[in-house]
């Protein structure tokens, strides 16, 4: 099985894009979260933390709780750079810049940064180790964000190459959520 959680609720304006931008989360929430987790979680579970901010906190306070967990940062399992448009408000950035990306989804690099192909290629080459692991015999566990959990959905379904913008999943999880993966099942979503 693998367990796709996100951090916390980030403080920062809601409608600003942070991607790729350190930003800590909530202190109070990324307790809480971590207290599910650790509640759940196998004995000696694997752990990869992106290595902003967000995601470093839940795997310290996740840390606290598990001594036993084995724990690794994952620079791979960071959220997508959206380079110049960082920090900035999403309905403030020029219509022509958004609909340069959406026309080309696949290719364009947003705000000068990252193109979903470089993306979902660095989150696949996660999601195939773990695969080769064998997550029977090992569980994981990424504290990570909504775009690495959304792209992981898509890679697990077989969709490593996006057409269209129409494409990349709607459906985000909450901050603090969990999505779990196995093979045999599918997936299975809930709160922390």
């Amino acid at each position: 099985m693998i367990w796709l959680v996100r951090h916390a609720q980030p403080l920062i304006a809601p409608g600003v894009c942070y991607g790729a931008l350190d930003v800590p989360a909530d202190a109070q929430a990324t307790q809480q979260a971590a207290q599910g987790l650790a509640q759940r979680l196998p004995p000696g579970v694997r752990v990869q933390a992106s290595p902003l901010l967000r995601c470093q906190q839940l795997a310290q306070a996740l840390q606290v709780l598990r001594p036993d967990v084995c724990l690794h940062t994952e620079v791979r399992l960071a959220e997508m750079n959206f380079g110049s448009w960082e920090g900035q408000r999403w309905d403030a950035l020029p219509p022509a810049a958004l609909a340069a990306w959406t026309s080309d989804f696949w290719r364009h690099r947003a705000g000068g940064g990252e193109c979903v192909a470089d993306f979902m290629g660095r989150v696949a080459e996660v999601w195939d180790g773990a695969m080769a692991a064998g997550l029977a015999y090992r569980p994981q566990v990424w504290l990570t964000h909504a775009g690495v959990m959304r792209a992981a959905r898509l890679i697990a379904s077989g969709q490593r190459e996006l057409r269209s913008a129409g494409d990349w999943p709607t459906a985000a999880p909450g901050f603090g959520q969990c999505w779990r993966y196995q093979a045999s099942s599918g997936w299975l979503e809930d709160a922390l």
